[in-house]
């Protein structure tokens, strides 16, 4: 076997990659999954969606990797935000260094913080403050935008040139306050408040840039939420960015994910309305001559000679109902007069036969007892010398019986 010139056999030797080897198992079997609280530095998100960043605190460093499958996170890392990692230490071969492999990340306080936040939406949304029934529809062509904001951030800037640009018709009013820290949330429930009480603005605009989640807290502050919902102007919440939200996105009449996006909500474009504008203008001119000239269509029908004719028409049928019950009238009447008569003579003609005048025109006479005036109407009974009254048709005749 052969030597070196410090004795050691040249098989003795590691080469760097196997003695890295050593080192990798060594170090990651030694090591379980580990929790760490750091400040992240030297920030780099690579084109492949993989995540690089450093964990430090005032007295050491470690590097990190947040692979892309990883990488949906609530929240956009940048240097100098604390976050809690969980992950597995790793040996990089190919640098010879190590790093923890992430596989998990948190804002420091992230945590305490989303549960404090999912509570309060919950008791406020079992109040119906976020109930969409309540939520009213922004106005058609505000002529007063207001804005609640910080009067030095940008989302200020972007809101009032995006305005600008699209209707500088519009009015602007700045309702300035303070977007984060402890006195944020007063000062926004002031702002939209005095909004209120003087009927300052036809829609609100609450909100501010990105931040981390603790900067957006006063736009989850429980009074900025009652504030906002309870706010007869409607109200546009933009706070952050799209991945961020507030609870006064829930409480707000229509959420935009950024300021911008906002102003885009709260104000058409001036170039949209006035074509608008000529578009109603022209059907409305258009339907009114169409129905002009549909009147006078019809009141050329209305001369003296068609009105007349109109008239007759409407008339005739009429009149001819008229005339057929006249004459049915006429004729009923007439035939039931002349069955009446016609009775009548019948009548008169059965009087006549049973009148007893008509039948001593006939020759018959009428024989009664002169003493008592009884009618005799048989000769059986009669006595001798009985006086009798004989009455023919003219006169009296007296006569005395003989037996």
């Amino acid at each position: 076997m052969l030597q070196n010139s410090d004795g050691m056999a040249k098989s003795a030797y590691l080469s760097v990659s196997e003695f890295t080897d050593q080192i990798k198992q060594l170090l990651e079997n030694a090591f379980p999954p580990v929790a760490i609280e750091g400040e992240i530095s030297n920030y780099r998100p690579s084109s492949s969606g993989h995540i690089y960043f450093s964990l430090k605190d005032d007295k050491a460093v470690i590097q990190a990797v947040l692979f892309k499958y990883k990488s949906n996170l609530p929240f956009v890392p940048k240097d100098g935000m604390t976050v809690r990692i969980k992950g597995k230490l790793s040996v990089y071969p190919q640098r010879g260094s190590y790093q923890i492999i992430v596989d998990s990340m948190e804002q420091a306080g992230t945590g305490d913080i989303l549960a404090m936040l999912e509570e309060r939406k919950r008791r406020l949304a079992m109040e119906g403050l976020f109930d969409e029934e309540n939520k009213r529809p922004l106005p058609f062509f505000p002529t007063t935008v207001g804005v609640v904001t910080s009067p030095t951030g940008a989302a200020l800037r972007d809101i009032m040139q995006i305005m600008k640009r699209r209707n500088p018709a519009i009015s602007i009013i700045i309702f300035p306050c303070a977007v984060q820290g402890a006195e944020a949330a007063p000062q926004i429930v002031r702002c939209i408040q005095t909004a209120n009480a003087y009927h300052m603005a036809d829609v609100l605009i609450v909100g501010r840039g990105g931040g981390s989640i603790e900067d957006l807290l006063p736009f989850s502050d429980e009074q900025v939420v009652r504030a906002v919902a309870a706010s007869e102007i409607p109200v546009v919440s933009a706070v952050g960015h799209e991945i961020d939200w507030a609870l006064s996105d829930f409480a707000a009449d229509k959420r935009a994910p950024t300021p911008s996006a906002g102003a885009e909500l709260c104000t058409p474009l001036l170039s949209d309305v006035i074509e608008t504008i000529a578009r109603l203008k022209k059907d409305l001119c258009d339907n009114m001559k169409a129905r002009t000239e549909k009147a006078r269509l019809l009141m050329n029908q209305f001369s003296a000679e068609s009105l007349e004719m109109k008239f007759r028409a409407i008339e005739q049928p009429y009149l001819t109902r008229l005339d057929d019950a006249k004459d049915d009238l006429l004729t009923n009447m007439t035939d039931k007069c002349a069955a009446y008569k016609q009775r009548i003579q019948n009548a008169v003609l059965q009087l006549e036969a049973a009148d007893p005048k008509a039948i001593l025109a006939r020759g018959y006479s009428m024989v009664y007892d002169k003493a008592t005036g009884a009618v005799i109407r048989s000769a059986e009974g009669l006595r001798d010398g009985q006086l009798l009254e004989i009455q023919p048709h003219e006169g009296r005749i007296t006569a005395e019986v003989r037996v």
